[in-house]
């Protein structure tokens, strides 16, 4: 079964909790904290396995979750790593956060990886917080919670030549006549249910060419198979149109040109940027020859005529798209600037929560305030401090001030509740 678009949710593994702890021991007067880090959490990584060429093995996964780093512990001692999460794809898949619409990667190379969600760092233990000021504090933090991420993973195929065209045109027999690439062939439309890769040789070079289903009017919106699988047409360097010139379907030849270059354009116009040439096949048939000199007259296109259940002209059709090939230099697909990892600027940082009252409850949000949240063990009175100080070192205070909260309203962040006091 050929998967290539999957929808996944991506929950990286939250960082190990600190420990707080000190040392007691009988000869060390006033010992200290002692209490050790937490492990990192579990990263997300996507990483290119070249032995496969499609997406089943994601299909039925909803959700993947990474690990917990090992809690820090007493005696200094600090907690362990989570192992990472190796997720392998084909080469060519695209994975795009569905949240932002921002490409995080484009994995075109060999054992290409990429951190897609990463792992929380561990909690820091009392060790860690210790200062002049508080030799011996009461507190540690919870690990930091792992990076959530909604994706899409799309597979476009890395081929050099893409075979378009109506159904039933021939596709599939000149890519068996070509290469080795064994597709179904049959005399009914959309015999072929999923694109077909084959490698072709010419003289001393090789190129892979992609059979793709046929198209027909209105593909781009989803009509027939055709917008499953425009998508890999993006990659292709040569756009090969593959046209009846028999109209043994009843169609015209030249609006069979014209329909499927629209459909290109509509879904992606860059597309019809590409060299193209029109193999005209089925010259077998009565008509052929009046219908290529009628469609010369309205293309100008490199056209070569082949009769490709015999095999006939394919052999000078491999050799034009072997000289085209060595002419055209492979393009990345996005430019790596647009890539979220690729950023080069921030805007300017915006005030790091929200605040809005629902009754008598002043509900704060932001995701700053709630990883401090998270990382907070409200265990020990010092701890629950210097939670409310950092609160009012982002400003929450003087906010809820400004916005008219009195003594004893209820501040919510997440499901926690505590009443509010100037």
């Amino acid at each position: 079964m050929f998967i290539d678009e999957v929808k996944l949710e991506l929950i990286a593994g939250t960082g190990g909790d600190g420990c707080m702890a000190f040392r007691r021991e009988k000869f060390v007067e006033m010992g200290g904290p002692y209490g050790g880090n937490g492990g990192k959490g579990s990263d997300i990584i996507f990483k290119v396995d070249e032995g496969l060429n499609t997406l089943i093995d994601l299909r039925y996964q909803k959700q993947i979750k990474g690990k917990k780093g090992e809690n820090g512990q007493g005696k200094g001692m600090h907690g362990a790593k989570a192992e990472n999460i190796i997720v392998k794809v084909p080469l060519g898949t695209v994975i795009t956060d569905l949240d932002t619409n921002l490409i995080i990667a484009d994995l075109t190379k060999k054992d290409d990886e990429v951190v897609v969600a990463a792992g929380g760092r561990g909690g820091r233990g009392n060790i860690a917080f210790a200062t002049k000021s508080n030799p011996a504090p009461h507190f540690a933090e919870n690990g930091e919670p792992g990076e959530v991420r909604n994706v899409k993973v799309e597979l476009k195929l890395l081929a050099d030549v893409g075979l378009v065209g109506m159904p039933s045109v021939g596709k599939s027999t000149i890519i068996s006549q070509i290469s080795k690439a064994k597709p179904k062939i049959a005399a009914y439309h959309f015999t072929t249910l999923k694109p077909n890769l084959g490698v072709v040789k010419a003289n001393n070079s090789s190129f892979v060419v992609a059979d793709l289903p046929g198209l027909i009017e209105g593909a781009s919106r989803g009509d027939g198979l055709g917008d499953q699988f425009l998508k890999h047409i993006e990659r292709t360097r040569v756009i090969a149109h593959v046209i009846d010139m028999g109209a043994t379907e009843g169609r015209n030849p030249y609006e069979d040109y014209v329909i499927i270059n629209n459909e290109l354009k509509q879904f992606n116009p860059k597309i019809l940027e590409k060299p193209q040439i029109v193999i005209a096949n089925k010259m077998d048939m009565p008509d052929a020859l009046n219908n290529l000199e009628e469609f010369k007259k309205k293309v100008d296109v490199p056209i070569y005529p082949v009769k490709a259940i015999t095999n006939e002209g394919l052999k000078e059709v491999v050799e034009v798209l072997a000289s085209m090939l060595d002419k055209i230099k492979k393009e990345p697909l996005y430019e790596e600037e647009k890539f979220e990892s690729h950023i080069l600027y921030k805007f300017k940082e915006e005030k790091p929560f929200t605040i809005i009252k629902e009754g008598n409850t002043w509900i704060i949000k932001g995701e700053k305030i709630e990883k401090l949240l998270k990382m907070t063990k409200f265990n020990t009175d010092e701890s629950a401090n210097r939670f409310a100080n950092k609160l009012r070192k982002y400003g929450v205070d003087d906010e809820l001030r400004k916005l008219g909260a009195i003594d004893g309203d209820t501040i919510r962040i997440l499901d926690f509740e505590f009443e509010y006091k100037e």
